[in-house]
């Protein structure tokens, strides 16, 4: 943390300058909704808030980065980043499942070919990789192979072929990182494209862009306008939160903010995982027992889209069982039907599950923890400062959802605990190793019954809405205060209540 005393913002040290500019017009855009509310006039004038001066930080002029921010702001305040076309007014973000979205002002257009000859090019007598060349787009030049971009195909057939691995593969940063493969380069001016029947929005292409040029949707604007209206609203957060404000913030802590925010109260969506993880066990249990041969988690949204939209054969070994984040919500909706219910989280694509069928009804919107920082900066409330409160609801089970691994233990735990005789053989997954498991389990030779599938590598801890790298994050993530076992809160009056709640998805 730094020595600034005014602002939270100012008391946070940033990863990245990216992650200080988005979290700046952020701040910017909920100030705008708490107080003056959002028009076309008022959002250009973020730019020369965050922009001061004339001296360019970032670009190579100061009327780029104001023209990027612009188109920063946009999206920020949910709307469409539409650059060059943009019309005379705001165009709003069609209310659907895509989140994530190419700003294209910032896109770099990286100017990078896939395949290229290094110096440690021989010119063998072979020529190898020249005869596993479909297309002729590899010549002998002054001694050494060369590849012309223009008929390369990009097979990679010359880089397995070449016995002195002198042919380097190079892929844009936010390609390489969609696990999907739904980011895409546009043929007409190289910029970033993405493929929404393919995305599924768990922001790993925005977390890789070193250029800041894809952001996700955000829906801080009517939470903000609530807040400043004292409209009652309801916080659920994911146990990802620890570590996100360094050692000292615990649960206690984050509470006291939230509700100084003006939030009815925060609850602990480890609470509603605690009652998941009882609910999927009993459901594990059942499809074993009927003969199914595995059964997958349903908790990350951004796994349950990559199965639907790449795998739509398995969808049906997917969980029935809703995700904590829809159980919390609805446990609250269930005790003050009339409250509106804000989840607040690492992970963009549980922006796009609060919009799916039938979970609408529970969690009205959704916050990452890098929009959460930016209500305290513009609501003037220091996180910091704030006593600690009690919050022990929810297990240390529950609690673990947050990193990879975290689901299989609870279930483990719970299976172990109530001597079911089915055998529980998880395989826990994250990151680019769900496509791979995925593939294996749909030919029948998946080496166990159960697939925990997180789209963020390592869990939700490096989920694309954080704000500390995964390995700080993971290190506070490890020393949470809590010993409550799944049994004990079982016990729990809480809990119980959960039985009266649709964890159905």
């Amino acid at each position: 943390m730094g020595e600034e005393n005014e602002g939270s913002g100012k008391m946070f040290k940033f990863e990245t300058q990216l992650k200080k500019l988005k979290h700046e017009v952020l701040t910017e855009v909920a100030r705008l909704a708490r107080v003056d509310g959002i028009s076309l006039e008022s959002i250009e004038k973020v730019p020369y808030e965050v922009i001061k001066g004339d001296i360019a930080q970032y670009r190579c002029c100061v009327y780029k980065e104001r023209a990027i921010v612009l188109e920063r702001a946009k999206l920020a305040a949910g709307y469409l980043a539409n650059g060059d076309n943009a019309d005379t007014d705001l165009i709003d973000i069609r209310p659907d499942e895509q989140i994530i979205y190419v700003i294209e002002a910032a896109c770099d257009r990286c100017p990078i070919n896939k395949f290229n000859v290094t110096d440690s090019c021989r010119n063998c007598l072979a020529h190898r990789c020249q005869e596993a060349c479909n297309f002729g787009a590899i010549t002998i030049v002054n001694g050494r192979a060369y590849i012309n971009q223009e008929l390369c195909k990009e097979c990679g057939g010359c880089k397995r072929a070449c016995p002195y691995d002198a042919i380097s593969e190079v892929m844009r940063p936010c390609k390489r990182a969609c696990p999907t493969g739904a980011l895409d380069i546009r043929e007409d001016d190289r910029r970033a494209m993405i493929k929404e029947e393919l995305c599924v929005n768990c922001g790993s292409c925005m977390r890789a862009c070193p250029f800041g040029a894809i952001s996700d949707k955000s829906l801080i604007v009517p939470v903000a306008k609530r807040l400043g209206r004292n409209r009652k609203m309801y916080a659920v957060v994911a146990p990802a939160i620890t570590g996100q404000f360094g050692p000292t913030m615990n649960y206690g802590k984050v509470r006291n903010a939230i509700k100084s925010l003006g939030f009815e109260d925060m609850i602990e969506a480890a609470l509603g995982a605690d009652a998941v993880t009882v609910h999927e066990a009993n459901e594990f249990v059942e499809r074993m027992e009927r003969g199914d041969k595995y059964m997958t988690n349903s908790c990350c949204p951004g796994f349950l889209s990559f199965i639907e939209k790449t795998n739509q054969s398995e969808a049906t070994k997917i969980s029935g069982t809703v995700s904590p984040m829809v159980a919390t919500a609805r446990y609250i909706k269930k005790k003050d039907p009339e409250a509106k219910v804000v989840f607040i989280g690492p992970c963009t694509a549980k922006k796009g599950e609060a919009v799916r069928l039938g979970i609408a009804d529970a969690v009205d919107y959704v916050l990452t923890f890098e929009e959460l920082l930016a209500l305290f900066e513009a609501f003037d409330v220091n996180p910091f400062e704030c006593e600690e409160e009690n919050v022990n609801d929810a297990s240390v089970f529950g609690r673990g959802f947050g990193a990879a691994g975290g689901l299989t233990a609870a279930i483990k735990n719970y299976v172990s605990d109530s001597g079911v005789e089915v055998e529980f053989k998880p395989v826990a997954v994250s990151g680019l190793e769900c496509k791979k498991t995925v593939t294996l389990a749909k030919m029948g030779k998946l080496p166990g019954n159960f697939i925990e599938g997180m789209m963020c590598e390592g869990g939700c801890i490096n989920g694309a809405g954080t704000m500390v790298p995964p390995l700080k994050a993971k290190g506070a993530f490890t020393k949470i205060n809590s010993t409550t076992t799944i049994k004990a809160v079982l016990k729990n009056h809480t809990l119980k209540e959960f039985e009266d709640v649709n964890l159905e998805r």
